[in-house]
């Protein structure tokens, strides 16, 4: 999936680099391309909201393929979820997407990394911007939100194709029904009658959903590469605090 840059990693939970056996208790699509898994996983140490964990596959002949993925979880949540966006040419998301069947087991490592993380102490006001699938580790991040019942103000802006290829689309509403700000940019084709932006992320559309500099947010940018450097870097430019931009960009595998 992603990795984290920008600094030093804080210890993830103790166990963290042990493979443990998980079980698929449910598949669920997302979008055309996206699955929510929720597995099962004995002896999960904890999570933050906002790591990421290590899936291994093994074939019947011995070849092992691993991939990263994003928790989609809260910590307060029962079980472990997962959401993959299938790559045509992937080796791995395909089959997790698209085959993993109930009570199919695969190996998961993690809790992974301890910079890209949020909880309500860290503060806020929370800015969250989200390119494609880089939506997953912020439903953990508001998830864990509402669990604390936090008042941190929290404000998402979600970039996708189009209207279908947005992920968790009725939990974002009902995020929005709540005290959540979440606001959509469609960068390929709108629905009939849409009342939400119509382009990629420029400098314009940060100045107008940004909180002002003074205010000082904490902000996490999460997607394609082209999409953190080109949200992260505006934002320095106007004039936010770098120390207070955390980034986590996709790999060119899925």
């Amino acid at each position: 999936m992603s990795s984290a840059t920008g600094a030093t990693e804080a210890p993830g939970p103790r166990g963290a680099a042990t493979w443990r056996s998980a079980e698929l208790v449910q598949r669920r699509g997302e979008t055309p391309n996206a699955s929510t898994l929720t597995f099962d996983v004995g002896g999960w140490p904890g999570h933050h909201a906002g790591q990421h964990l290590d899936v291994r596959l093994t074939a019947e002949d011995g070849y092992q393929a691993q991939r990263s993925y994003s928790i989609a979880s809260a910590p307060e949540d029962d079980q472990l979820v997962l959401t993959v966006e299938r790559l045509e040419d992937g080796e791995v998301s395909p089959y997790l997407a698209d085959e993993l069947r109930s009570g199919d087991e695969l190996e998961l490592r993690g809790p992974i990394g301890g910079y890209f993380v949020w909880e309500e102490a860290l503060g806020g006001p929370l800015l969250l911007l989200a390119g494609g699938s880089g939506i997953v580790p912020f439903r953990s991040m508001l998830r864990h939100r509402a669990a604390a019942v936090s008042t941190v103000p929290a404000r998402l802006l979600y970039s996708a194709r189009t209207l279908d290829d947005v992920i968790y689309r009725d939990e974002l509403a009902q995020l929005a029904d709540d005290d959540v700000e979440v606001r959509f940019t469609l960068t390929r084709a709108c629905p009939e009658g849409w009342q939400g932006y119509r382009r990629r992320i420029d400098r314009r559309l940060l100045e107008e959903v940004a909180w002002p500099r003074e205010e000082q947010p904490l902000v996490y940018v999460c997607g394609p590469t082209p999409f953190v450097e080109l949200a992260a870097g505006t934002l320095v430019e106007l004039g936010h605090d770098a120390g207070r931009i955390r980034t986590e960009r996709f790999g060119p595998t899925g």
